[in-house]
């Protein structure tokens, strides 16, 4: 025979145990139809090439043979049982030497084959391994590519319990059988200094299941005995200063509960019957967690008796677990507590409760656009304006940030002073670009700004760079409002045009940001045909007698949004035009003059009378005339007065005079100053609103008609 085809053989070969399968120099397994029948094997033989005296399973033999294949493995180390079928880690591969590297299987080792002697035993230690429990890590590189693979595993997680979560399914059971995650509580945030006693709570426990499902390959396992490692851990504990647990969580660094203060610490964190049940020996790692600051909890690693004990070694893979955990949960404590902020600053720069307003009824919905972009700069505004009207407003302020959340109240809150003064929409928008361009170059957002008179049946609508708004009357018939879109608030130099168009009674208009329109599936003009067209089938349901009810029409609306239409927050505000009958409205104007408050008293007697109200008659007397006094001393210009019946009778005197009346106490000897006090003590509500041409002084009155 050639020299040259004469292949060394190993010096030492271990028939393999029957039916275990042998695995290639890449860790792949090979099935296995016969066991191996001698040492002397050529090279082109255990290839299986032909002319083999003994060919060993290759490839090419039927998968199938195989009966039983372990489970995939979590990312890690794949587990690999010992001394069962299908076993990995038989000795038996040719040319194996312990010290060279095993091919591992993507995101983990390979065990280490030439530490198995037959049996299942240990050959460094001699312990026996039970079946379908993992094998130790026994080199430095298989403890390297499990720390690789479970810090990735741990950085993953965002919140708090995606973090715990992936420590715990990384580490069981390729680390350890059983582990416990203690976290402080309540976990400081970032350099708070937290106050009162160091208290852990047992936040998360996993443990090796104890069943194996066969549907995935898992070898069928008799049913278990009961394990002392199942009644260890209690649900909450008390640090006490200098205590044992509180010298062990001082320490930072891993240590084996075998050490005199560990063993000490462990009824303290466990109670009396966890610390008794914890294995004796190198068989439970403690590791404290320390974040940023100071340590915010505990992780207890635990091996059964029938597992190999840690080694010295192992107490570096749970500082890189510990450390790694509590950095990531200190980063989500502090996400968790920016949401919170940023989520509160939305809502409390949103209107928490909408007002009553004669003639209209309002409804509103705001959703954030994802639990990782909470914040946005989406609004919605209704403001009473004088005369029983009130100004409908809706803005979206470009970005997803808390910068565009402060920019939004900014914003919101100018265009509530605007309102005030009773500005005309444009005006106010021109204000608003103003506004916008003070706070930064790059300050940009749309707006939408309508004013409703329920006594003119009348809209006025300017807008800035938003979707036009959709209004549906009784009969279903929605229609997109023709408003000039004009330039968004922020871009500086441009006009803004404001249009005035029907709003009868009944009738229904939806102000909307684009977020409900606009997405990465459909572009906006799409979203708004959807959008009157789900406007038009909800109307169709209640007749075309009676429109829909506010509250559902809102929530019908936003039911129109698929899995990816959430790509923006959504500011929605919907308003149902009541109006208010000519038959309700009384207005006169008044010369200033002595005889005007006598006459003022006159017109509302008859106007009451009219309505049915006789039994007011003598309070709006007296409140007509002390308001109608106080104008008249002062205007230069006739006073205007309205009265208007709804659910409530509603006074209004308007004049000339911008500066608004102020309540205060008279003394015994003034003889006048009392007319606001008896406004105050008569009525329901009052108030007084300055205008661009002076003021109104209004108050109402309860009635039982």
């Amino acid at each position: 025979m050639d020299s040259t085809r004469v292949t060394e053989q190993p010096t030492s070969y271990e028939r393999p145990e029957p039916g275990a399968t042998p695995a290639d120099a890449r860790g792949a397994l090979l099935p296995a139809s016969t066991p191996a029948h001698g040492p002397d094997v050529t090279s082109s033989s255990a290839a299986g090439g032909p002319g083999a005296e003994h060919s060993q399973p290759g490839a090419g033999q039927d998968a199938g043979q195989d009966a039983h294949r372990p489970r995939p493995a979590p990312e890690g180390i794949p587990l690999q049982p010992a001394g069962e079928p299908g076993a990995l880690g038989t000795p038996g591969e040719q040319g194996h030497k312990p010290d060279a590297p095993d091919g591992p299987a993507p995101d983990g080792p390979s065990q280490d084959r030439s530490a198995r002697l037959p049996g299942g035993s240990e050959r460094r230690t001699g312990q026996v391994t039970a079946p379908g429990r993992p094998t130790p890590m026994r080199r430095d590189g298989d403890r390297l590519r499990f720390v690789g693979a479970a810090t990735r595993r741990i950085a993953r997680g965002i919140d708090l319990e995606e973090i715990v979560m992936g420590l715990c399914r990384a580490t069981v059971p390729t680390f350890a059988d059983t582990i416990l995650v203690y976290l402080r509580e309540p976990l400081p945030v970032g350099d708070e200094r937290p106050t009162g006693p160091l208290v852990l709570r047992l936040r998360r426990s996993d443990r090796i299941p104890a069943a194996r499902d066969t549907e995935n390959g898992f070898v069928p396992a008799l049913p278990p005995e009961p394990s002392a490692l199942d009644s260890v851990g209690a649900e909450r504990c008390t640090v006490r200063p200098g205590s044992a647990l509180a010298e062990v969580l001082r320490g930072v660094r891993p240590v084996f509960t075998d050490a005199p203060a560990a063993r000490a610490a462990l009824p303290e964190l466990l109670g009396e019957e966890g610390g008794a049940a914890v294995p004796d020996g190198q068989r439970a790692i403690l590791a404290p967690l320390r974040g940023r600051r100071r340590v915010i909890g505990a992780a207890l690693f635990l091996r059964g008796p029938e597992r190999i004990a840690f080694e010295a070694d192992d107490l570096l893979v749970a500082a890189q677990l510990a450390t790694h955990s509590a950095l990531g949960i200190d980063k989500a404590v502090l996400y968790g507590r920016e949401a919170y902020i940023a989520d509160e600053l939305q809502r409390t720069m949103l209107p928490e409760n909408l007002p009553r307003c004669t003639g209209v009824r309002l409804a509103s919905r705001y959703l954030p656009a994802a639990e990782t972009a909470r914040v946005g700069g989406d609004w919605y505004d209704a403001i009473p304006l004088p005369g029983s009207r009130v100004a409908l407003v809706v803005g979206d302020v470009m970005g997803h940030s808390m910068t565009s959340a402060a920019i939004m109240g900014q914003l919101r809150t100018t265009a509530q002073t605007l309102a005030g003064l009773d500005l005309p929409p444009q005006e106010v928008l021109h204000h608003l670009d103003e506004q916008a361009q003070r706070l930064g170059a790059d300050r940009m957002a749309t707006c939408l700004y309508a004013v409703y008179d329920p006594v003119a049946h009348r809209i006025t609508i300017a807008n800035a760079g938003h979707p036009p708004p959709i209004l549906l009357p009784l009969g279903g018939r929605a229609e997109v409002l023709r408003v000039p879109a004009g330039a968004p608030i922020g871009v500086g130099g441009v006009d803004f045009e404001a249009v005035e168009l029907e709003a009868p009674a009944g009738a229904t208009l939806l102000l909307y940001t684009d977020g409900l329109v606009e997405s990465r599936l459909r572009d906006v003009w799409t979203g708004i045909d959807q959008l009157r067209d789900k406007l038009a089938a909800t109307a169709q349901l209640t007749g075309p007698d009676h429109p829909p009810p506010l509250e559902a029409l809102c929530d019908e609306v936003l039911d129109m949004l698929g899995p990816g239409d959430r790509d923006d927050d959504i500011a929605l505000l919907a308003a149902r035009f009541d109006g208010i009958a000519p038959s309700d409205v009384a207005y006169w104007f008044l010369e200033p003059e002595d005889a005007a408050p006598g006459r003022a008293r006159r017109l509302a007697r008859k106007a009451l009378s009219r309505w049915g109200l006789e039994e007011l008659t003598d309070s709006v007397e007296l409140l007509v005339s002390e308001v109608v006094t106080n104008a008249v001393r002062y205007a230069s210009r006739p006073v205007t007065l309205r009265l208007l019946r709804t659910d409530v009778l509603r006074c209004e005197v308007g004049d000339d005079v911008p500066q608004l009346p102020r309540l205060r106490q008279a003394r015994a000897t003034d003889e006048g100053g009392r007319g606001l006090y008896l406004v105050n003590r008569l009525a329901r509500r009052w108030g007084a609103t300055r205008l661009s041409t002076g003021k109104v002084v209004w108050f109402e009155l309860n009635h039982g008609g």
